[in-house]
C-alpha cells in the first residue's frame, strides 16, 4: 500500500529525471495563423452579441420609434462584426506580409 510520503518521492524522482526543455519561438505565419483563429472567434462572438441584443430590443420596442432604431443599429453593428470576421484573414495576411513574415 502507498503511502502519501512514497508517492511524493516517486513524483519527485520522476519530476528530476526529466529536464524542462527551452520553448523555441514559432515563427511569425505560425503565429498570425494562431491569431486568425482566435480573432475571428471573438469578433463573431461580440457580433453574435449585438445581433441578439438588437434582436430582443426590436421584439420589445412595443412600436416605440426610438428602441426600433437602437435595434437596427444593434443590427448594422452585428453585420460589421460578422464581415470583420470573415475578413480578418484577409487583413493579418495583409499585416503578415507588412511585417515580412
Amino acid at each position: 500500500m502507498f503511502t502519501t510520503l512514497s508517492v511524493l518521492s516517486e513524483l519527485a524522482a520522476t519530476a528530476a529525471v526529466q529536464p524542462l526543455a527551452a520553448p523555441n519561438p514559432k515563427p511569425i505565419p505560425q503565429v498570425i495563423d494562431g491569431l486568425t483563429g482566435w480573432i475571428m472567434g471573438i469578433i463573431a462572438l461580440v457580433a453574435t452579441l449585438f445581433l441578439t441584443v438588437g434582436s430582443l430590443r426590436y421584439m420589445s420596442a412595443g412600436g416605440d420609434p426610438a428602441q426600433v432604431e437602437q435595434a437596427k443599429g444593434n443590427f448594422k453593428s452585428a453585420l460589421i462584426g460578422y464581415a470583420l470576421a470573415v475578413l480578418s484573414p484577409v487583413i493579418l495576411q495583409a499585416l503578415q506580409g507588412i511585417i515580412g513574415g
